[in-house]
Order: C-alpha cells, then structure tokens, then sequence
C-alpha cells in the first residue's frame, strides 16, 4: 500500500473537519471552497489528473448542487406562499386540537411524517418539510432543526422507494431483500430516534427529566411502531419499508393513544399555539396543500424517476424527478386558489432564491470534491482513484465496526446515503469477500451507517437550516446533532460485531 498517497487521499476530509470544528471564524463557504482547492493540488499534482477531468468533475458537482438549489428554492417557496396563506399557523391549531401535548405533536411529525415522506421522495425532502412546521407549534428554529434532521435517519436504508438500495448498490450481484432484511434488523437501533427528539426538545427546561420520563413510553412505543413493521415488509422488497412502516406505525399509535396507552398523563402544551387562533383556517383548507404535495409526489416520484437526461460529454445523467419541482407546482396551485398577487408571488420567489444561493456554492463545491475524487484514477500509471485508495483502509478484521462510519462519512460529505453506496459499496464488498466475511451484513452495515449519517448531511443540514429560518451557524448545528449521530452509529456498529 502506497501510505503517502493512501495519507493524501484522506487529507482533504481531515482539513474539511478541522476547519469546522476548529476556525470558527470561518464561513463554510469559504471552507468548503478551499477544501475543494487542496482536493483539485492533489489530483493534478500526485494523480496527475488532467485539466479536462477536472473540469468534468467540477460540472458535475455543479449538476448535483443545482438539483439542491432546486430542492431548496422550492421548499422556501412552499413555505413563505404557506405563510402567506395563513396554513402553517392554522395547522399548529389543528394539531393542537388532535392532541394537546406538545411531545406527542413534535414526534408525530418528525418521526411518521418525516419517515413516510423519506419512503416516497428522498432528497432531504422530509426535514425541509418538517423543520419550518416544527418552528410554528413554537420550537426554536435550532431546535426545530436539531429535531427535524434527527427524524431523517431511521427511514433512509428504504428511502426513495428504495433507492440507496436498487441504485447504491448498483454492480454488485447479491440479492435485493436479503440485503434489505439484514438492513432492517440493524435498523433496530433506530427506535431510540424519538426518544431522542424527545430530550432535545425537553432539554432546557428545568423539569426536563420529569418530562423526559412522562413521555418516553409514548417515544419509544413510536419507534418500535415504525422499525417492526418496516422490517416485515422488508421481507417481501426494498420499495415500501419506509412508507408502509411510517403508515401502519401511525395507525397502531393513534389506535393506542385512543385508549391513552402509553400516552403522558400530564400534558406539556406550548404557550404560542392559542395566540394564533384568529389566524385558524377551516382543516380542509389547511391540510389541503399538503395533500396536493403529497400527491403529487408519488405521481411524479413513480412516473418521472425513472427518466433521465444523458449529458454525453460529462458521462452524467439528469433525472427528471426533483422534488423542487413538486414544491414549486403545488405552492403555483395554493396561489391560484387562494389567489395571492403577482407582485407578492415576485417578492417570494426572489427571497427564496437569495436564501438559496449560499447553500449551492457549499453543495457545489463538496460535490465537486467528490466527484474529482471519484474520477482521479489515472490508468496509464495504473494509480486508483482518490476514492479507491481510500479503501485500502477497508481491509482489517474489525471492518463491521468501521462499516457504518463509514457509510455515514459519505453521507456526511455527499448528502445522499445512496452516492455514499456508490462511493464506498464495491470496494467495502471486495473487501468482506477478502476477509471472508460475510458481505451482506457488511453492506448492510454500512447502509444503516449512512442512514445516520443522514441527520448531519451537509446538505440536509443547509436546507433544514436555510428553510426554518435558525440562525446557528452549520457547525453549531452538527455539533448539537453529532453525540446522537455517535451513539447511533456505535450501537449498530457493536450490534454488528456481536452479530
């Protein structure tokens, strides 16, 4: 093993974290495009990398982010014509009527909601969703956030109809729903995602653990409610875990709230919801945008995926099916019918795509770095690629401990649980099959690693950040989030060794 180019491979990760966690000063911009600028000096310099390939991979890191930017501009568009419409406050009333404590209300949103939604979209659709509904039943945006991204997790393994699966593991020749059970059993561990939700918005009271104690019951009930159901449906396919998981666990915790079991016998109830109540509009009206986007994203979702724009020149395609585009048709329907002005719909959608610009640079430049590094492997001189010689540090007898790091690394940098697959799968197979292990658990293994790693994608954290309006800065954020990421991954991890 080549150590001094194996050192150079994981150089530009070392030099992206310490920026964050270190220089605080340091915008993330500014870190993001530096990280880049070492990424393009290694490739040319020690790769020998040439000038063409790193402009293919400098576009197409362009192409990825700009399917974030639509994602993003789409989602503050929905949210401010929402705003506009009165809908967001009606809705925390209407909730509030259903179930009056606030506990229930939070993890009925970013745990069913956010899972379902994981199951049909993907893309960080969920926590850009949830995040901003969070903030109105009076969250603070940081927690809101924290809170919103922890729900996107348990679910991606399944997420997209299955996508990190069909699409992650493309190649590699081993059966689907085997993958999928073994996945779902280590997705266990996820059952402690609500309990999780559950202290962070508890945290700053000062009765928080009797809060904590009063509502874990229904916290945990909620978990086992999701991950049972999503792995017997994991027997039968990879498509609908998530979503027929987040649908049947909705409907046992409705029926055993009915009969108040495991319910809070004290209510925590949040002292904003019922100065709004002038703002109410009637339910139908209220959940009427949501059912429109809902609708259209599994119209769109399953007659548009499997569509794709090929761009020869840059060996790149272009999917058709963007939920930016869902969140754009739906919030032009709300105007229609509620009929907002034209100048107002201008003002929206010029505040929406000035919030939007500095989370496609960062997105754009991260990408770019990936892309690079995936592409860098120079044949003539028989050199791997950056990302390939990475995975010389796959091949030890702990390897089931590292997997889930790091599946959750890749979506860490790439924001996508499947390009992390992509990124790391064949050689982390290879690499089981070597070391006589059994590469279905290893991948599953790693998939459940993204997963988490999921709640601090970059880019699920810029647009959960950017939609809900939090004033913490990105690093505040990770940080907050990555003791629960930790603990997450090391479960699964020792759950994996001990299996």
């Amino acid at each position: 093993m080549d150590l001094f180019r194996l050192a150079l491979s994981v150089l530009p990760f070392v030099i992206f974290c310490s920026l964050l966690l270190i220089y605080r000063s340091l915008s993330l911009v500014k870190i993001s495009l530096f990280t880049l600028a070492i990424t393009v000096i290694i490739a040319i310099a020690f790769w020998y990398s040439p000038l063409i390939t790193v402009a293919i991979s400098m576009t197409r890191g362009l192409l990825v982010a700009a399917d974030i930017l639509l994602i993003i501009f789409g989602a503050i568009f929905f949210l401010e014509i929402l705003k506009k419409n009165h809908v967001t406050d009606s809705l925390a009333i209407h909730l509030d009527s259903f179930s009056p404590d606030l506990r229930i209300q939070v993890i009925m949103l970013s745990w069913f909601l956010e899972n379902f939604l994981e199951g049909i979209a993907g893309f960080g659709t969920p926590s850009t969703v949830v995040a901003p509904l969070l903030v109105v039943l009076g969250l603070s945006p940081l927690n809101a956030v924290i809170i919103a991204l922890l729900g996107n997790s348990t679910s991606v393994p399944f997420g997209a109809a299955g996508t990190p699966i069909r699409v992650g593991f493309t190649g590699i020749t081993l059966d689907p729903i085997s993958i999928a059970s073994s996945t779902a059993i280590y997705n266990f561990v996820g059952l402690l995602v609500p309990a999780f939700m559950l202290w962070v918005l508890v945290s700053s009271r000062p009765n928080r653990v009797v809060l904590f104690r009063q509502a874990l019951p229904f916290a945990l009930w909620s978990g086992i409610a999701f991950v049972v159901p999503s792995f017997l449906v994991s027997l039968f396919g990879i498509e609908f875990p998530s979503i027929l998981g987040s649908i049947i666990g909705l409907i046992l915790v409705i029926i055993t709230g009915k009969i108040g079991l495991f319910m809070p016998h004290e209510i925590y109830r949040h002292s904003q919801i019922s100065s709004k109540a002038a703002s109410l509009l009637p339910i139908k009206w209220t959940i009427l945008p949501y059912v429109i986007f809902i609708l259209l994203l599994v119209i769109m979702k399953f007659s548009l995926s499997g569509f794709t724009v090929p761009v020869p020149s840059l060996l790149y395609s272009i999917n058709l099916f963007n939920p930016g585009l869902v969140f754009i048709i739906t919030s032009l329907i709300v105007t229609i019918y509620s009929k907002i002005n034209g100048r107002d719909l201008d003002k929206i959608a010029r505040l929406a795509f000035n919030k939007s610009l500095e989370p496609f640079v960062i997105i754009g430049a991260m990408s770019a770095m990936v892309q690079l590094m995936n592409n860098s492997a120079n044949i003539a001189l028989q050199l791997p690629s950056i990302t390939q010689t990475i995975s010389g540090l796959f091949n030890t007898k702990f390897l089931p401990l590292f997997a889930p790091f790091i599946g959750a690394l890749g979506s860490f940098v790439t924001g996508s649980a499947t390009v992390s697959n992509l990124m790391f799968a064949p050689s982390i197979y290879s690499s089981s099959l070597f070391l006589h292990l059994d590469p279905v658990k290893i991948l599953a293994l790693t998939l459940v690693g993204a997963g988490a790693g999921n709640m601090i994608a970059l880019s699920d954290v810029l647009a959960a950040k950017t939609v809900a309006g939090a004033g913490s800065s990105l690093r505040d954020i990770i940080l907050k989030i990555l003791p629960y990421c930790a603990v997450y991954l090391a479960l699964v991890a020792l759950l994996g060794w001990f299996s």
